[in-house]
């Protein structure tokens, strides 16, 4: 019904046909909360709010939880369909959280502490995976003894091996051992060429096989492992009856639509050598580089942003980072696709301390989000992430991704082993600008300086610690999709983009919470409890 036919009950409020809306005087007083003009803008108290203090209103719900659309955009050409982005931390991304990351719907950001050499090799890896296909097997040589096998079997739980004529990857394929070809062994000196099945009794596939017709031949070989050989005869890939038994086709994965292969990121830093490992990072596939600095609003940072964008016309860059409109502005200018957002609030980082710069992230996300939306630029939420709650507040205040770091760096995928302390088991995790990270290369992204003789001397601006194991990410992923998809479907809202567009013609509803109504938010006024995730 138009405006015009709109009738007032004897009430006040307005008659639309359908459902009344509220009157004028109780939509302005506060009883439904205040639009984020009011909390950011006009901001008397000139309060920086952070993710716990803000809290989002109730809206109406007219839509069921599956038609919940957290689709977006991680730059101005590379869409998600899940908003979520495992940051460039060396505790947090290598090869095995970009490729879980990217098949449901996210992406990762491979770390830069690796030599150029390295970190293209980890790019690679993710590009040339295919769903139930391992590409970089365990292998042995011929020389290898029964002894090595069981350590092996020991460490991984395994001991289908490949045999390759040099013991590598990329060998000529020579033949196999399985656990029925040790199990009788008593010689544990004996070499692998003497009880190994040679490779003219085994079945392999050829490089470019589907994964239906591999597990047609696995099928009727009845072997567990089935070796991939290329036209030379040297290994390619593995496939493993066990993993296609438990195989998932991921439909939300994200794919580059031509090659169909995964999307990954990786992190360079600001110096003249980062020109070479971004080169190199382009040519082994990567599809969006971020530039990784604790402050990205520098010299250093505008030209090397130019240098991407003029080299390798198809790259997407996402700069950063910054927590003002005149940060982004400047990396706007220069090219920036997309904009990470934060500085000092993640949960290792101590640059608020240390340095006495940043802001609270709800008020940087904020005010960054809806600056660089003049521009068409997105912007990634960087950090301060610590529940699902949390997400959905920052995709709310404008982000169109957030980027995870203690959320992700205790699952199977993250780098590093577990170990138990007090009966927990746990996984390491580093700030970027620890001593120890910088210690491995990360120095880069907080000294620009060097010439200086006081290069030498490192101020940390993070922290080492232990995050508590979360599990595989083939489970996590999934619960933190549900779980901001309920919140949004609370809040009122279908989708991201109707999520913005209530933000900014302030339909959509606040409050900030005293400290008082943080506590009551959670478990409280219990003499103990557990909590489970999922």
């Amino acid at each position: 019904m138009s405006a015009t036919k709109k009738l007032k009950t004897e009430n006040g409020h307005i008659d639309n046909g359908g459902l009344w809306e509220l009157d004028e005087e109780t939509l302005n007083s506060g009883a439904v909360g205040f639009t984020a003009s009011q909390l950011f803008i006009k901001n008397p108290a000139c309060v920086a709010y952070t993710y716990d203090d803000v809290i989002m209103m109730p809206g109406h719900i007219n839509f069921g939880l599956n038609e919940v659309d957290i689709s977006t955009n991680l730059t101005k050409k590379i869409a998600l369909k899940a908003p979520f982005v495992s940051s460039p931390m060396d505790t947090v991304t290598e090869h095995n959280m970009a490729i879980s990351m990217a098949l449901q719907g996210g992406i990762g950001i491979i770390h830069s502490n690796f030599t150029i050499e390295e970190q293209a090799a980890q790019v690679r890896k993710v590009k040339r995976y295919k769903n139930g296909f391992i590409t970089d097997p365990i292998c042995l040589s011929p020389d290898n003894t029964v002894r090595d096998v069981m350590e092996l079997k020991a460490k991984h739980g395994y001991s289908g091996i490949p045999i390759t004529n040099n013991g590598e990857m990329g060998g000529k394929l020579v033949g196999i051992v399985s656990n029925r070809d040790i199990t009788f062994i008593d010689d544990s000196s004996m070499k692998l060429q003497e009880i190994m099945t040679p490779r003219d009794k085994l079945a392999v596939a050829k490089e470019g096989v589907e994964l239906i017709e591999a597990n047609e031949i696995l099928k009727e070989t009845k072997k567990g492992k089935l070796p991939v050989v290329n036209d030379d005869d040297e290994l390619v890939a593995l496939i493993a009856r066990t993993d296609l038994l438990k195989n998932i086709e991921f439909s939300e994965a994200s794919k580059d639509p031509v090659t169909k292969q995964l999307l990954v990121g990786a992190a360079i830093g600001t110096r003249p050598e980062d020109r070479d490992r971004a080169a190199a990072l382009v040519e082994a596939g990567v599809d969006v580089i971020v530039v990784d600095s604790s402050q990205g609003d520098s010299l250093y940072q505008i030209d090397i942003v130019k240098h991407l964008k003029e080299s390798h016309e198809k790259l997407q860059v996402i700069a950063g980072n910054v927590v003002t409109p005149s940060q982004a502005l400047r990396l706007i200018q220069a090219g920036a696709d997309g904009l990470r957002v934060g500085m000092g609030i993640g949960s290792i980082c101590t640059t608020q301390e240390v340095c006495a710069v940043g802001r609270a992230q709800a008020s940087a996300v904020f005010h960054v989000a809806k600056f660089a939306r003049k521009y068409g630029v997105p912007i990634l939420a960087d950090g301060g992430i610590k529940s699902t709650g949390h997400i959905t507040k920052a995709l709310s205040l404008g982000a169109s991704c957030v980027m995870m770091g203690s959320m992700l760096a205790g699952t199977d995928e993250a780098p590093g082993e577990y170990f138990y302390q007090d009966g927990v088991r746990l996984k390491r995790y580093r700030g970027m600008g620890s001593i120890e990270a910088m210690s491995k290369g990360s120095d880069k992204r907080y000294v620009w300086e060097n010439s200086s003789s006081n290069h030498s001397i490192k101020v940390a601006q993070g922290v080492s610690g232990a995050v508590q194991d979360k599990g595989t990410m083939q489970r996590y992923i999934p619960y933190l999709t549900q779980g901001v998809r309920h919140g949004m479907q609370d809040a009122g809202m279908k989708s991201l983009d109707l999520a913005w567009e209530a933000l900014y013609n302030d339909t959509l509803r606040f409050e900030i919470r005293s400290p008082a109504a943080q506590k009551e938010g959670g478990v409280h006024g219990l003499h103990s409890y557990q909590k489970r995730l999922f």
